[in-house]
């Protein structure tokens, strides 16, 4: 290995060499305590401390960094305190996940360090957004995302690669090529010579570094960022290196041949360095001896302080209130002036005036910008407020999610046009996976709003027609709204973009066009979780949302004998549960009418509440009216026998007759 010490002082190359040997001291001190059972898992970086430290030692403090659960010294060079550290590892409560999660899945705002997903993929998405924060704040500033070789075999990372280039973002996407996905060899995972050259169909600037050697990392990277900081741009950087331990250490290395490990042991970074640093009388035996005496005092003494420290006593209510973070909504109340407008123009004007109102706030989709969207709800917002803040997407739905994600990290809200509702699906797993355990992980809120085009009715078949609600009501860290009027819409849609969680904003097609309502031209909110009371009566509850609520309406005005409570939930996460009891003890029966398919849907959920809370007040069976257990068909005649609307008149009437 040969090392060029170019014009670096002999401080910051011992600088250099300590900031290696702590992370590798931290280790071996950590499988001593895993084979005492004192820690219950570990992911080994031992051998490649080069790419961590140097890295993070070319980066700026302010700089954000994703690393990896082989990326100690990331932490470490951040001057992360060992206590807190070995607190996490512990499940204490001066880690940085309250025992919510382990090892190194954790962020820090503090430090600029941005936690690993299991996922894999998301991260390189999560720096897209922060790298896109940064471009708006105009900073110069770059973000730098660790992954292995494995990963980059997932869609998210050719899609976060391709946005990155499309929107020439100041990210560096780190590859550690470590040889092993787990037990798979890289000849089993990827036919490239180097994982360098996928850059060039992106377009892209690559760089293959020897991950071995701390200067070449060091300089390499200092010379990559300042040229990014001054021209803004992505970059992948292949970093060459081996990892020397298991997988994780219960998984051993058995599968590896001998030999190779011991050409890789023989590039030992730290090793390798410490002799160059001797012989070029940099260092000396008796600063090797008290740099690790000093340092294992260091480690000692923190994990003395983490021992110590008490376990973590469950508290259920600490546990639900950190599912979200605290939103005190405070009411913005409208003018009297009113215009009669269509459920899409509300929708515009929400969003067109929450662009207003905050003013660094982002909405990206496919074909959003001059074209106006597939509906044109955003026709004319790029002369508005400009490309840079309402931004065309390539078709990858989970890689903007994810940079939604990251612009919220970086302090920026954003609302993420789903062309359709259905297509949902393709950007799943950050919802699902990122989105929604955000703050509960780590107390990171993901401020970002999914606007979600969906239902039946129109036509649409299978793949444009779903109203997928019920995917994301049961996953804990969601909000999910579905407004059923142009007022509802205008003022719900500028309360969730407020709301500092994510929500799921849905919008019935079928409604954009048909359904007007006098609606306040100026701005105003409504509050998440509380529903209307369209219709009041004693003989039942109709409980209804969406497209629904004029389904209902629609029955009683054939039916004008019947006087029923028509309750339009408006938001079903949270759920108003307080309007459904007060009905339900009021009138003794209940309908729970939904668009979606029976089975799982949240009609079954609130059927239960009732069941529940309100039995001995019930006269009745709680009686649900749903769609077919089929995909949505497109010819009309097949849709409307699909559709709950024909069954449900006979349905209400039958609870009515109990």
């Amino acid at each position: 290995m040969t090392f060029d010490k170019q014009n670096l002082s002999t401080e910051k190359l011992l600088e250099l060499y300590r900031a290696m040997l702590l992370p590798r001291l931290i280790e071996e001190k950590m499988l001593i305590l895993l084979r005492q059972g004192k820690i219950s898992k570990w992911f080994s970086g031992i051998g490649q401390e080069a790419i961590a430290v140097g890295l993070t030692s070319a980066l700026a403090k302010e700089e954000y960094i994703l690393p990896m659960h082989r990326n100690l010294g990331v932490f470490t060079t951040r001057n992360i305190p060992l206590h807190r550290l070995f607190s996490q590892w512990q499940g204490k409560a001066s880690g940085f996940t309250k025992g919510r999660d382990r090892s190194f899945h954790f962020g820090t705002q503090t430090y600029n360090i941005v936690g690993m997903i299991s996922h894999l993929g998301p991260q390189f998405g999560i720096a897209d957004g922060i790298a896109l924060g940064n471009l708006l704040k105009n900073n110069q500033q770059v973000c730098a995302v660790f992954t292995g070789e494995g990963g980059t075999s997932e869609g998210d990372i050719h899609e976060s690669l391709n946005v990155a280039s499309v929107w020439s973002l100041p990210v560096l996407f780190c590859v550690e090529n470590n040889g092993y996905g787990l037990s798979t060899p890289t000849s089993e995972q990827f036919k490239c010579e180097h994982i360098a050259d996928r850059a060039i169909g992106y377009g892209m600037e690559n760089h293959i570094i020897d991950g071995n050697n701390i200067l070449e990392v060091y300089q390499k990277v200092s010379e990559v960022v300042k040229s990014v900081r001054k021209d803004p741009r992505p970059i992948l950087l292949e970093f060459k290196t081996f990892r020397m331990r298991g997988h994780e250490e219960a998984s051993g290395t058995k599968y590896v041949p001998q030999d190779l490990m011991d050409r890789w042991a023989a590039k030992d970074p730290i090793e390798n360095y410490q002799a160059y640093l001797k012989n070029e009388d940099i260092l000396s035996e008796e600063q090797i001896v008290e740099f690790k005496k000093e340092i294992a005092h260091q480690i000692n003494e923190n994990l003395a302080s983490a021992f110590n420290e008490s376990l973590i006593a469950p508290d259920e209510i600490k546990e639900l209130n950190d599912v979200y973070k605290q939103f005190d909504y405070q009411p913005v109340n409208h003018s009297d002036s009113f215009e009669n407008i269509r459920f899409i123009d509300a929708i515009s004007q929400g969003l067109k005036q929450s662009m207003e109102v905050h003013q660094d706030l982002v909405i990206m989709g496919q074909d959003i910008a001059e074209y106006g969207g597939a509906f044109k709800i955003t026709d004319g917002f790029v002369a508005a407020f400009g490309k840079e803040r309402v931004r065309n997407t390539p078709i990858c739905e989970s890689a903007i999610v994810s940079a939604a994600y990251g612009l919220s990290v970086n302090g920026i809200k954003s609302v993420v046009e789903m062309q359709f509702a259905d297509f949902v699906s393709s950007g799943f797993n950050p919802i699902v996976n990122v989105l929604a355990k955000s703050y509960y992980r780590w107390s990171q809120p993901a401020d970002v709003v999914i606007r979600m085009p969906c239902g039946a009715g129109v036509g649409a078949g299978p793949f444009h027609s779903q109203t997928n609600e019920a995917w994301f009501t049961k996953t804990p860290g969601l909000k999910v709204v579905y407004p059923a009027f142009p007022y509802d819409a205008k003022g719900l849609l500028a309360a969730a973009i407020n709301d500092p969680n994510p929500v799921l904003f849905f919008e019935h097609k079928a409604l954009y066009r048909t359904i007007r309502q006098d609606v306040p031209t100026d701005y105003y909110t409504l509050p998440l979780g509380k529903a209307a009371v369209l219709k009041t009566g004693n003989d039942i509850s109709i409980i209804t949302f969406g497209a629904t609520a004029h389904w209902a309406l629609e029955i009683l005005s054939k039916n004008t004998h019947i006087a029923a409570d028509v309750i339009d939930l408006r938001s079903l996460q949270p759920l108003d549960t307080e309007t459904i009891f007060t009905s339900v003890e009021k009138t003794g029966k209940v309908i729970i009418l939904q668009e979606d398919s029976m089975f799982g849907g949240i009609a079954s959920d609130i059927s239960a509440l009732i069941h529940e809370n309100c039995f001995e007040s019930l006269d009745a069976p709680v009686k649900r009216v749903a769609s077919m257990e089929t995909p949505i068909p497109f010819v009309s005649q097949l849709e409307t026998q699909y559709l709950g609307k024909n069954r449900f008149e006979d349905a209400l009437k039958s609870v009515l007759a109990y």
